[in-house]
């Protein structure tokens, strides 16, 4: 037992020696950063399981009529991806195409047009489906236009305020790479609703394009566990890998 102890204060003297004290007290301190992190990767862990669970009751809800839902007091979180529904005719002229869409691991757009709200003007922009990314080049979108008054059923999205830009071309109107709804309405001249909606597919969908293609959100627990693990498992091969090498840089020859 005396034996053990003085080994041990003799370790710690070593330690906090005038030469190698600084490069203990930075390697605790890189052990305190791994600590940190592994526990940082477990709340984001719990974070997303909470986020799951919440997408997992928002998409098993009834839909709401859209004409019930004052945008100005409700919480826009709280209808993320719950269904609503809306009447209204599309606006074929200001409606633009969403880049960088695939549908079976094949690359296209998706057509995002205005739905004007009944007796009003207001619109609520609904991505309407997915083409292939050379139909959409080449052929008159106008193919694709739906006439008349349509009940809408779809999934509410929220605005992606990224970096959003749009490219005026003269075939396909114009071209963007995320919906943000607030610069979009600078160059739509109906009062944008603050959420746009992705519609779902239905049984009778006449056409083969657009493509109505369900939301499909990634509801895994995430590598968060893992990073967790290889963070706490660095602390003993850092502190065990520093002990080593002191005690061979200080044994005697």
């Amino acid at each position: 037992m005396k034996l053990a102890l003085s080994r041990l204060g003799g370790m710690f003297l070593l330690l906090f020696n005038r030469r190698w004290w600084w490069s203990t007290l930075l390697i605790i301190m890189v052990m305190l950063a791994m600590i940190r992190l592994g526990f940082w990767q477990l709340a984001r862990g719990e974070q997303r399981r909470v986020r799951n669970e919440h997408i997992v009751r928002q998409m098993a809800f009834d839909s709401l009529p859209l004409s019930d839902l004052n945008m100005e007091l409700i919480d826009l979180e709280q209808l993320l991806y719950r269904v609503v529904t809306v009447d209204g005719t599309y606006d074929y002229t200001q409606q633009i195409i969403l880049h960088g869409q695939k549908f079976l691991g094949q690359p296209g757009v998706n057509i995002v047009t205005p739905l004007v709200l009944p007796t009003s003007d207001q619109a609520v922009l609904v991505n309407r489906g997915w083409i292939p990314y050379g139909t959409a080049m080449s052929a008159d979108l106008s193919e694709f236009d739906e006439p008349g008054l349509h009940y809408v059923s779809g999934r509410v999205r929220l605005s992606d305020p990224g970096q959003a830009y749009a490219v005026a071309t003269p075939t396909a109107g114009l071209e963007w790479y995320r919906i943000d709804i607030t610069a979009l309405q600078g160059q739509i001249t109906y009062n944008l609703l603050p959420i746009y909606l992705q519609q779902m597919p239905h049984d009778n969908d006449r056409h083969d394009f657009p493509k109505r293609v369900a939301l499909d959100v990634e509801l895994n627990d995430g590598p968060h566990l893992g990073y967790a693990i290889q963070w706490f498992l660095f602390v003993p091969i850092l502190g065990g890998g520093y002990l080593h090498s002191l005690r061979k840089t200080v044994a005697p020859c």
